[in-house]
């Protein structure tokens, strides 16, 4: 069993049974997946997000083994992903709790709170047309430049997202940023679930992100000039040099994109 609680869980919980009183907390479900389920709560005048997780079952296992893919089976990958991406300085949720137990990874349980992030935007919804245009392109080029930064510190630090579209980049909206330039925020990168940490990110994976953030910034409004200023930012060269050798790079990751398009309208989720 691995357990972590701070405050004001370790105080709560201190003579009961952690696990027992996670899953028996109630609020407002975000999701429920059957075996994983995320809430909204509140504790003591503080809001918080916990995700339960009560085992994938044996099947779920065994499709991910079949086609070669190393199966999420709880909490603790997203709990890991936390504190790496703080040991980075992304910033990030802030863990509270957390608990794993059970030796069959088809049945253990495992449960994970965080701190709420509010108020916060998604960038996808925030950077509307609109919103681009107004930003000027000065403040447009050095929120491309933040965005590129935090994927260039992920991937050079053997971290990849696998969801990395700008729905999971949360924009501070505060009061104590009110009047303070976009780029200059706080920005969240969240829903670290699937995430995977190794010595070295593979080239496959790097571009897997990279057409998920290229296909939903496209869809907010960014274009071509955003996406030669993030290749600049991204590689750390100069523009003549991204465009002597970043060809290749930029077509491997466009044509990831679009399968990511003709995925989408498949599923109908454009119209």
């Amino acid at each position: 069993m691995k357990l972590f609680l701070a405050e004001p869980f370790a105080t709560k919980w201190a003579d009961r049974d952690p696990f027992a009183e996670a899953f028996a907390i109630s609020g407002e479900t975000y999701r429920d997946m059957g075996d994983r389920r995320t809430s909204r709560f509140e504790c003591d005048g503080r809001a918080f997000f916990i995700k339960t997780h009560a085992g994938v079952g044996v099947g779920e296992i065994l499709k991910n083994l079949l086609y070669l893919r190393v199966p999420v089976l709880g909490a603790e990958n997203e709990y890991r992903a936390i504190a790496r991406l703080k040991s980075l300085g992304v910033d990030t949720m802030t863990a509270v709790a957390f608990g794993r137990r059970g030796s069959n990874p088809a049945s253990e349980q495992s449960f994970l709170i965080t701190e709420a992030l509010e108020p916060t935007e998604p960038l996808d919804e925030y950077c509307n047309p609109q919103v681009l245009r107004e930003m000027g392109v000065a403040e447009r080029r050095a929120l491309v430049k933040r965005v590129a930064r935090i994927a260039r510190s992920l991937h050079d630090h053997g971290v990849n997202h696998r969801d990395f579209y700008l729905c999971h980049f949360l924009l501070d909206t505060s009061p104590d940023y009110a009047g303070v330039a976009v780029s200059k925020r706080p920005i969240y990168v969240i829903d670290l679930h699937r995430v995977q940490i190794r010595r070295r990110t593979p080239r496959r994976w790097r571009h897997k992100d990279l057409a998920a953030l290229y296909y939903s910034a496209r869809r907010v409004g960014f274009d071509d000039r955003d996406v030669w200023c993030f290749l600049r930012a991204y590689k750390q060269q100069s523009l003549s040099k991204v465009l002597a050798e970043g060809g290749s790079f930029y077509r491997s990751v466009k044509r990831e994109a679009d399968h990511l398009h003709s995925k989408g309208i498949r599923k109908g989720y454009h119209e």
